[in-house]
């Protein structure tokens, strides 16, 4: 058992009028005495549980009117590397766009600032020592997001308008939400599409117009979706078409064979110390674009198509230049 599964429990077994004795204690906890001391200690001096030892009684109880709730015991859920996490979650509400369900998390910003604090964590020292660095985010309207999250938690489903930029065209469509994904600092919306009858993703920041309808969204299992939107490269659904072979330099492969480009991916060292990957894709123009910033230090080993892609859009480049 987990030390915050442990902790939550002496909620439970001292929240009765009687008194628990350390020989119950350790019995339903499986654990030492010395671990009920231990415990007990932080409980009552870190995160200020008001216990005490009832002499009377031979044991251990909460003392009643003290004004302690349930709401004060998610403090036991967060460890050293948590409570990282915790101010990381804090800097990212802090940067959101402006007017970004604004009102609607100042409560969370708060609850965040406190459990921080009880934790000797300053916000505004935190707000010096992390920096969140932001590449290629594109601008959200605040009242299509927050229709496309209560959609979204709420079941229900949504009339859009959606700008194909591809194309250039808008089209306006129905569609069931089924999760928002955030996704290289932009987010998605998952979704039943019922103008095409498929699953498809839609950039929240390309809708032009999103209002939340009163009828209940379709429901697609969840194994589904990750089939047919986790599957592949990047943020393009569909079941793959190909496998992607590339094969880096050297000196690029000090970065690269850190990183993860796919859950499925594949990978090997060569003598010279050259990295090949290997990743599945069923749409080439995201994975095209990662290959071309890496210029000269990646060469397309397979397939044909999408190497002759590549070759055309270094020569296009080159064309600008003479």
């Amino acid at each position: 058992m987990s030390e915050v599964v442990r902790l939550y429990q002496y909620k439970s077994l001292l929240g009765s009028k009687r008194a628990t004795s350390v020989e119950d204690l350790m019995a339903a906890l499986e654990i030492s005495r010395a671990t009920v001391k231990r415990d007990i200690a932080k409980l009552r001096d870190q995160l200020r549980v008001p216990i005490r030892f009832d002499r009377d009684q031979g044991g251990y109880v909460i003392e009643e009117g003290q004004g302690h709730t349930d709401s004060e015991l998610p403090g036991l859920w967060f460890n050293d590397r948590e409570i990282l996490a915790l101010t990381t979650i804090q800097q990212l509400l802090s940067q959101l766009a402006p007017g970004l369900l604004g009102s609607k998390l100042k409560p969370l910003q708060g609850r965040l600032s406190q459990l921080m604090e009880k934790h000797g964590l300053a916000a505004e020292d935190v707000a010096q020592r992390i920096r969140l660095v932001h590449a290629g985010k594109r601008r959200v309207t605040p009242q299509f997001f927050e229709a496309v999250a209560a959609a979204t938690i709420g079941r229900k489903k949504l009339r859009v308008a959606h700008f194909n930029r591809q194309t250039g065209d808008t089209v306006e469509r129905e569609v069931s939400p089924q999760r928002l994904v955030h996704y290289r600092d932009n987010w998605y919306l998952d979704a039943w599409c019922h103008l095409r009858d498929d699953l498809r993703s839609f950039s929240v920041d390309a809708l032009t117009d999103a209002h939340v309808l009163e009828t209940s969204a379709k429901e697609i299992a969840a194994k589904r979706l990750d089939e047919m939107l986790s599957v592949s490269y990047g943020i393009f659904g569909g079941a793959p078409s190909a496998w992607a072979v590339l094969k880096f330099t050297p000196e690029r492969a000090r970065w690269v064979r850190g990183e993860q480009w796919h859950p499925m991916q594949e990978s090997r060292e060569e003598p010279d110390g050259s990295y090949v990957l290997s990743v599945p894709y069923s749409d080439d123009r995201e994975i095209l674009g990662d290959i071309l910033r890496y210029g000269a230090d990646v060469a397309v080993m397979e397939p044909k198509e999408l190497r002759k892609k590549v070759q055309q859009a270094g020569l296009a480049l080159v064309a600008r230049y003479v």
